[in-house]
């Protein structure tokens, strides 16, 4: 099987082990489309800022396939001359197959999310998954417990990672590794109270790696701060962008603009201007506290 190579694109390993080391969080944001994608980028340059643009397996069919959405990023990253590093990451991966077609397209990180399967079993096959990725200088984000909530039709029921999984999976080879902290996909309901950092910890001292925090949107910034000295070393945000881009969308057609004919207000270009602009200003200021803004090389 051959593979197609993109030069812009680079793996998540430098930068996460570069923010591992110095305390701060690379920022994973989700892509949904173009207008997405292009907002993140921009605003990723402008201020220097490293990032990951993650694609669940959802997203992947809606824009078209993952020859689509690489064809896509890379066609932006040209068009726009983007110079800070950007890795193409499967976001829960749920399988070899899916895995490994992503990378063959030219992704250049994968998530495998096994933590739905038997324990035995999600080791084999993340084994498995970074043989594969290793083969093409794709960087790997592993999975135990699971992240509660729902995520395109990924579903955990919140559990804590176990800390003799952590260490078992840190010697696969991976670079990044997700566990249950008490995090949750989606919006945090109201009785959530905090992350676990009494898990985080333990796990930390048993991977000795860098960790992921799922479900980044609606976590409070000093939790978020704390997580980082902890040991998280890529934050996760879909939800939190989807909120900013629909209340601004909401704006603009509640203000009527959209039925200026004269001024063509149903243009969709302007039509979605508002929330592209919610998209830039809400990067920018998660990858504020996430301590990863002005660190692209």
């Amino acid at each position: 099987m051959t593979r197609i190579y993109h030069n812009k694109l680079v793996n998540a390993k430098a930068m996460i082990q570069e923010a591992y080391k110095n305390k701060y969080a690379i920022g994973h944001f989700n892509i949904n489309n173009l207008e997405w994608t292009k907002s993140i980028l921009e605003a990723a340059q402008a201020s220097k800022t490293p990032v990951i643009l993650g694609t669940s397996e959802g997203a992947i069919k809606y824009m078209g396939g993952v020859k689509v959405v690489v064809g896509m990023v890379n066609g932006l990253l040209d068009s726009l001359n983007i110079t800070v590093p950007v890795a193409l990451h499967l976001d829960h991966g749920q399988s070899v197959e899916v895995a490994k077609e992503c990378i063959l397209a030219g992704y250049s990180s994968i998530m495998f999310d096994g933590s739905h399967l038997p324990y035995e079993e999600n080791l084999a096959k993340t084994k498995e998954v970074v043989a594969f990725a290793a083969q093409h200088e794709v960087s790997v984000e592993a999975e135990i417990g699971s992240v509660g909530g729902e995520e395109d039709g990924v579903v955990g029921a919140g559990e804590l990672g176990d800390p003799k999984e952590a260490a078992e999976f840190a010697d696969l080879g991976i670079d990044m590794l997700a566990a249950g902290i008490g995090n949750i996909h989606g919006k945090y309901p109201e009785w959530w109270k905090s992350l676990s950092f009494e898990t985080l910890e333990v796990l930390q001292n048993a991977a000795k790696m860098p960790m992921v925090l799922h479900g980044g949107s609606g976590i409070p910034k000093e939790q978020v701060m704390k997580a980082i000295s902890l040991g998280i070393s890529k934050i996760n945000v879909n939800t939190e962008l989807q909120l900013a881009f629909r209340d601004a969308t909401r704006a603009y057609v509640e203000a009527k603009k959209d039925l200026d004919d004269v001024k063509k207000g149903f243009d969709p270009r302007k039509l979605l201007a508002p929330g592209t602009q919610a998209l830039k200003d809400t990067f920018l200021e998660l990858t504020s506290w996430f301590g990863c803004q002005g660190k692209a090389n």
